[in-house]
C-alpha cells in the first residue's frame, strides 16, 4: 500500500525505544545500538527501512566477523538462542513496537533475517489504517494516468505540486517511466552497480539501494535502468551541499517538467528548471 515499509524496534529486555530520529538512516530515524567488533567498541545506527542494509557507524566493520551488539538503554547484550540459517553466526533480537519480533544475523556482510508478528491482522491493521506512513497518509496508489495533481494557489499566480503527491516520473532520454512496483528506480555507480529506490511521493524522502552507500556519500553516477544513460547534469549543482545532482522527467498538468535530485544520500534537496519555476512551485521544497 505505502511505498516503503519502516519498523519501529525496542530492547527485547527493557523494552526501551531503540529508533534516533538525530541520525537518520536511508532517510529514516536509525536504529541505534552499542557495538564490538574486532576489539573496537562504537555505536551504530542500522537502517528502519524493511529489507535495507546501509548503516552509519563510527568504527570500521570488516566484512565476515561477528559482531556484539548492546543496548544504548540498558546496556545489555542482546543476544538470541538460535543461529543463523546461513552462516551458524548468532541472531540478534529485537522488539517490534506492532507487536512481534525481528532476528538479524551478527556476522557482517550476512544478510539473513526474520520478521515474526504476534498477530498478523493486528500489525497490519496498526502499519497501514492508524499510523499510515511514519504518522502520515499518502495516496497508496498511484494513477492511472500520467498526469500529477497540480493545483493554483488562491493568492499566487504559480501552481504548486503538494506535498505527498505521486510523482510519475520518466527517463529524459529513452521517456520510459521509472516508477517500478510503487518506487522510483534509478541505476547507481558507486565502485560497483546496483539500482537506488526513491519514493515516488513528493517530499517523502525515504529510499533503499541494492548496494552498500554511506551516510552523506555521493553516488558515482546516476543512471536510467533501462537505456544506461546517465542522468547527472554536468551544468548544475545541488542547492543545498553543491554535490552534482541527477535530472529526471515528471508529468505536471500541462507539460512535462525537468525534476532534480542530489547524489549526495540523505540530502534532501531537490528542484525544477528555472524555467518552469515560473509557472511552478513544489509545496513545502527545501530550495523555497
Amino acid at each position: 500500500m505505502y511505498d516503503f515499509l519502516t519498523f519501529i524496534l525496542k530492547c527485547p529486555l527493557c523494552n526501551e525505544s531503540l529508533m534516533d530520529d538525530k541520525v537518520q538512516v536511508d532517510n529514516s530515524p536509525g536504529i541505534k545500538l552499542n557495538i564490538e567488533i574486532d576489539n573496537k567498541q562504537g555505536a551504530i545506527f542500522l537502517s528502519s527501512v524493511y529489507e535495507s542494509y546501509n548503516y552509519s557507524c563510527d568504527i570500521d566493520i570488516p566484512l565476515d566477523m561477528i559482531a556484539v551488539f548492546s543496548c544504548p538503554h540498558c546496556a545489555s547484550k542482546l543476544i538470541s538462542k538460535t543461529n543463523c540459517d546461513t552462516c551458524d553466526a548468532p541472531m540478534i533480537p529485537f522488539n517490534l513496537d506492532m507487536g512481534g519480533r525481528v532476528n538479524i544475523c551478527s556476522r557482517s556482510g550476512c544478510k539473513n533475517h526474520y520478521v515474526k508478528f504476534n498477530d498478523l491482522e493486528v500489525a497490519l491493521k496498526k502499519m497501514y489504517q492508524e499510523h499510515g506512513f511514519r504518522g502520515r497518509s499518502y495516496p497508496g496508489t498511484p494513477p492511472d494516468f500520467d498526469l500529477i495533481k497540480v493545483e493554483e494557489k488562491k493568492d499566487e499566480d504559480k501552481e504548486i505540486i503538494e506535498s505527498g503527491t505521486f510523482l510519475q516520473s520518466y527517463c529524459p532520454y529513452c521517456k520510459k517511466s521509472l516508477i517500478e512496483d510503487n518506487k522510483l528506480k534509478v541505476k547507481i555507480t558507486n565502485g560497483k552497480s546496483g539500482f537506488l529506490y526513491l519514493s515516488p511521493y513528493l517530499n517523502v524522502f525515504t529510499s533503499k539501494s541494492t548496494i552498500f552507500l554511506y551516510e552523506d556519500e555521493r553516488a558515482e553516477d546516476i543512471l536510467c535502468p533501462y537505456c544506461d544513460k546517465s542522468l547527472m547534469d554536468k551544468q548544475k549543482r545541488c542547492g543545498s551541499c553543491g554535490s552534482p545532482i541527477a535530472k529526471i522527467l515528471i508529468s505536471a498538468r500541462t507539460k512535462m517538467l525537468d525534476f532534480y535530485i542530489c547524489s549526495k544520500k540523505g540530502c534532501r534537496w531537490h528542484g525544477l528548471s528555472d524555467e518552469d519555476l515560473n509557472d511552478i512551485r513544489l509545496d513545502d521544497s527545501l530550495e523555497w
